[in-house]
């Protein structure tokens, strides 16, 4: 489990729907099939989140939406619910390509660049501006992405050696680790106060403020704070990773690319990044991300703790039982994904529906505590393609390529790939040269608009 974790997920099904593995000194048990699996996420009463993972991310993000029990989840989602509805998420279609293009504007022909530092400064951004407006400023917005990156590369560990005593030995990583979190916390503490100083903003945390000087929905200062963390996690973390795997898998896959760039020129029709009209015209630049979360999900694994016995795929588990679940696993089941190492984008473009009743793509979860942010999540992934593949194809160095090694998510934590133009004309406005390059085009009677590729 710790040092293959993939193979021997997949490896478990040969042994039943409803597997016992050992964590440590702890018996648990993973679910192998789907329809068991939705079954136990459409029972959150005894399956509660609770096990390793969860008692992990508790110690970092409190109670917020995504740790907090069964008994207080409806009251917490229906408090954040709004800033996530479709119509929230297409008027931030703009801000989500602006800080696309943040990141990719400053990209020169045959620069090395590493996509999944990029990738994490992109949607660290976008979920900074979702939360706190641009009140953090470019130096905290990039302290906060270093700690975000620091605590995740701690909490795999903790997660599959669940022995407390390991952790509280000052060893440089568990040293890191610490203060990784103590900042991140400390980030947030300042932007509250300073929040409350200097007035409200239309963004969560003028709407969690708001609730908590209400007085009526019994939202505290502890709230707010571990609502805070827990969005900002979630929400650049796994984005930042399925982006960074779709550009590495599209790099393997010259085909797939090409699709993806001739749908972007096509829909985009000269400009840089697309609106929200354009989103649903984007179909294969969507199925690319289908297929990216479905290959490589960053959710990758996770737990949940009975509340009281039950009677659950053939077995009695008891009151307090660890049960884990993988979409990896799901995701990578041949039953329901023929050929399931394969990236195939055209999986996802007869209209097949990953929402379908007990079916195997759950990379958001499923029942009343799925992903409060997949939407979002789905919009900001493909405006960020698009944007990026408009300009850029991205690819990788002559060399061996490091495996992917997961932590508490699944995704490149270093990914070096050289920038490539797709046109001339558009890299050479970005360096302020665009018009002497159109003179020239006209001269030689060549179309300024030529495709490099």
């Amino acid at each position: 489990m710790f040092r293959r974790p993939l193979e021997f997920l997949n490896s478990l099904p040969a042994h039943g729907d409803l597997v016992e593995i050992r964590l440590g000194p702890l018996r648990a048990w993973v679910v192998c099939h789907p329809q068991l699996v939705h079954e136990m996420l459409r029972d959150t009463r005894t399956f509660d989140k609770g096990g390793p993972l969860y008692e992990r991310l508790r110690a970092l993000m409190g109670d917020g939406v995504v740790t907090c029990p069964h008994a207080d989840h409806r009251r917490q989602r229906r408090l954040l619910q709004p800033a996530f509805r479709p119509s929230h998420v297409a008027g931030r279609t703009d801000a989500m390509g602006e800080e696309a293009e943040s990141v990719c504007r400053t990209w020169r022909a045959g620069q090395r660049i590493d996509v999944a530092a990029a990738m994490m400064t992109l949607t660290t951004g976008a979920v900074s501006r979702v939360l706190f407006s641009d009140s953090l400023g470019a130096a905290r917005t990039a302290e906060m992405r270093d700690c975000l990156a620091a605590v995740v590369r701690g909490l795999f560990v903790r997660t599959v050696v669940p022995v407390d005593a390991l952790f509280r030995v000052p060893t440089p990583a568990n040293r890191r680790y610490r203060d990784a979190v103590a900042r991140l916390h400390a980030l947030v503490d300042t932007a509250v106060a300073e929040r409350r100083a200097g007035g409200a903003r239309d963004d969560l945390l003028g709407t969690l403020l708001a609730a908590a000087d209400d007085g009526e929905q019994a939202v505290t200062d502890q709230e707010v704070h571990d609502q805070l963390v827990s969005l900002l996690l979630t929400g650049s973390e796994s984005p930042s990773l399925c982006l960074s795997s779709a550009f590495g898998l599209l790099a393997q896959h010259p085909e797939a690319e090409r699709r993806l760039h001739a749908e972007v020129d096509e829909v985009l029709a000269g400009r840089t990044r697309p609106t929200a009209d354009d989103l649903p015209r984007l179909v294969h630049t969507r199925a690319v991300v289908h297929e990216t979360l479905r290959h490589s999900p960053p959710g990758w694994l996770f737990t949940r703790s009975t509340t009281r016995d039950v009677e659950f795929g053939g077995r009695r588990l008891h009151r307090g039982a660890t049960v884990l679940y993988s979409p990896y696993l799901l995701h990578h089941r041949p039953a329901s994904f023929p050929e399931p190492e394969r990236f195939l984008p055209e999986r996802w473009m007869a209209g097949r529906d990953a929402d379908e009743p007990y079916g195997a793509m759950i990379p958001f979860s499923a029942g009343s505590r799925k992903c409060l942010g997949d939407t979002f999540a789905m919009a900001q992934t493909t405006v960020a393609l698009a944007t990026i593949a408009r300009r850029w194809r991205l690819r990788r160095p002559p060399g061996p390529v490091a495996p992917v090694r997961p932590a508490v998510t699944l995704g490149p934590r270093s990914l070096p790939m050289i920038c490539e133009p797709r046109t001339r004309e558009l890299v050479e406005a970005e360096a302020g040269t665009g018009s002497l390059a159109r003179r020239a085009a006209r001269g030689s009677g060549t179309p300024a608009s030529r495709k490099a590729g």
